[in-house]
Formats: C-alpha cells, structure tokens, sequence
C-alpha cells in the first residue's frame, strides 16, 4: 500500500468525534448526493397499521443511499491526492464510485462478482469507469480489489466498513429531523454489510435520537448480521444463497455489532419471496420499482412483521409514525424482476 492509502487506513483509525464533519461537500462546495424526500406512505401505512414515511434514497443521482459515504470518501481521498480509485461492489458502492470519480476526473475501477448483472455492468462502464470481473461474490471481488490497490496512488473505496462513509450517510438521519421535526417511533432498514446501519446510528446519535428503535431487515441466506448477534461475535457465511445481492457480505463490518450494543437495533430475517413480493407491491403503491435489497425492509412493513414485534414487545404497541429508509433500486429493471420471480417459483 502506497503513502497514500496508508493515509487512507490512518483516517479509518480516528475517533467518532474526529470524524465528524460538518460539511459534506466538493471542491465547488456542493454535495454529491441530494437532499432526499420524506413521503408518508398511504399503502404502507395501513400494512403496518401506523403512519409510514419513506425516506427517498432510490431517488439519488446513482440509485441508492451510497453516494452519501462514498462520495464524502471519496471527497476527501481527492484532497489528499487520490490519482485512481478502486472499489469492489454487487451494483451501488460501484456506481456511486463511478459517479463521484466522474465528477472528480479521476479514474476509478470498479471489480464486480459473477453475478453482477449485464445491466449493472453496463450502467457502470457508461460512467467511463474500467470494470473488472472476479470471483463468485462481493468478498471475492474485494480481495481483488485490495490487491489493485496496492500501486502508488490508487485508493480502495470500500462499500461499507469506514468512518467517513458511516459520516456521509448520517446526513439522511439530519434530514429527516428537518423533515419531520418530532422523532419517529422507528426506522427500518436493509442491511448487507452495514454501512446503513452504522451511518443512520451515527445520524440517531448527532441528533439525539439515539433512543429510537432500528430494524434491521436481512433476507435469509445474506443473514450475516443476523448470525453474528446471535453468536455474539461476528460470523461469517458459507455462501450467499439469496437473490438479494445487494445484501451479499458473507461478513458484516465489525462496526455493525458495536451499533447493537450501543441502541435497540431489533434484528429480523424475511424470505427472498417476501421481498421479490414486496417489490411489486411497492411498485403498484407507489410507482417505484426497487431492487430486492430494499425489498426486505418493505416485506417487514407489507407482511405483518411490525404487529408481531409489538406484540413480542420489541416495539411500543403505540408506535406513532415508522420510517422506512428505501435504500435504492440500481440494478433492477423489470426483466429482473420477472427473472426473480420464476427464479423463486413464483406466478
């Protein structure tokens, strides 16, 4: 590793309240990510039968919440003198990547898995990014990533386990407090490797909320979060089984665990039916077509999962509002989803 990413790796190291900024803008003093609606939901909330607010991170330039962290990382790597950047992805770190190198002029490569969709690729190489294709999943192609990353000025852009990707995503949580003023009753949310997780903590935390519940939604067979709580330590994967790509880390970021420990983070698991089910429902709900990631979090909301935690008394039986974090819906396009569906048997 270069000078360069050993600055990276130092900046990893620094404390909570180093790491916080108060800006998160380019060099034009602009950010790269926009300033997402909060909607209330009609549909999901007489599912869930109490008032639903969407936080719109589909809407992002690149498809999903990532451009927050990634485009503050990679922000700041260029001040230091970033010449190329690497990121290993399943569709969203990589786009976001790509988009922030874009804006930057600086050249990135992207390393993908197997399964990472010719659509995504694609959307990937319009953004005049190199693509390289390795392994079978995202922790394959990160190990490839690592390795790029050893030349002199190249920087590794990992999707969910830095600082200063949880900082930039903790501007979502500033928003909703603009938004909604009153604190919700809980936020529910995806996780794979728990970027999201930690950066809404972080939010939860600066805006003194750090009282509210989170619930975190994994499908089964990208369970990892929900496996390493259970052991009280992390665990990793044999292998991603579920068509929740996005979701795939075989392990999740050590940060993950320590958010658990420090506020109600409720863990809960939905069959890869359930969110592809989710997904069409959302989209004759609301006329938004997401990817299966974001279609676990919205299987909680659709299929009775909120009720059922109340009555186990994980939630208040009196939850005034819900707000549901839709991640993103990058690497879907409806010849996806219907391949999803045959893929899972269904009609």
């Amino acid at each position: 590793m270069g000078d360069l990413g050993l600055q990276l790796h130092d900046m990893k190291r620094k404390t909570k309240e180093e790491c916080k900024m108060t800006a998160v803008v380019e060099r034009h003093g602009r950010g790269f990510h926009l300033v997402t609606p909060v909607l209330e939901s009609i549909a999901l909330s007489k599912a869930a039968g109490t008032r639903v607010y969407m936080k719109l991170e589909n809407v992002q330039p690149t498809g999903s919440f990532k451009i927050r962290g990634i485009g503050y990382f990679c922000q700041e790597a260029a001040k230091k003198g970033c010449k190329h950047f690497v990121c290993s992805t399943g569709g969203n770190a990589g786009l976001a990547t790509a988009y922030a190198a874009k804006k930057l002029g600086i050249s990135a490569t992207i390393v993908v898995p197997t399964n990472t969709s010719q659509a995504t690729v694609q959307k990937l190489e319009e953004q005049g990014v190199k693509v390289e294709v390795f392994g079978k999943v995202w922790d394959d192609a990160y190990i490839k990533a690592l390795a790029l990353a050893e030349t002199e000025g190249w920087v590794s852009v990992h999707p969910f386990d830095h600082p200063l990707l949880w900082e930039g995503h903790a501007t979502m949580v500033r928003e909703l407090k603009e938004s909604l003023g009153a604190k919700p009753g809980a936020i529910v949310l995806a996780v794979g490797g728990g970027g999201l997780l930690a950066g809404v903590v972080a939010g939860l935390q600066d805006v003194g909320w750090q009282d509210v519940p989170i619930v975190a939604v994994e499908t089964k067979g990208a369970d990892s979060f929900n496996a390493s709580l259970r052991a009280g330590r992390l665990v990793t994967l044999p292998q991603i089984t579920s068509v929740a790509k996005s979701l795939g880390a075989k392990t999740v970021c050590v940060r993950a665990l320590e958010c658990a420990s420090e506020g109600q983070v409720i863990s809960q698991l939905v069959e890869d039916v359930e969110a592809v089910q989710a997904i069409e429902q959302f989209l004759d709900d609301e006329r938004l077509l997401v990817e299966p990631a974001c279609g676990a979090p919205l299987a909680l909301l659709y299929t009775g999962y909120v009720q059922q935690l109340q009555q186990e008394g994980h939630l208040k039986p009196d939850l005034d509002s819900i707000v549901i974090i839709v991640c993103g819906g990058s690497s879907i396009q409806m010849a996806g989803l219907q391949a999803l569906k045959a893929q899972l048997g269904m009609k």
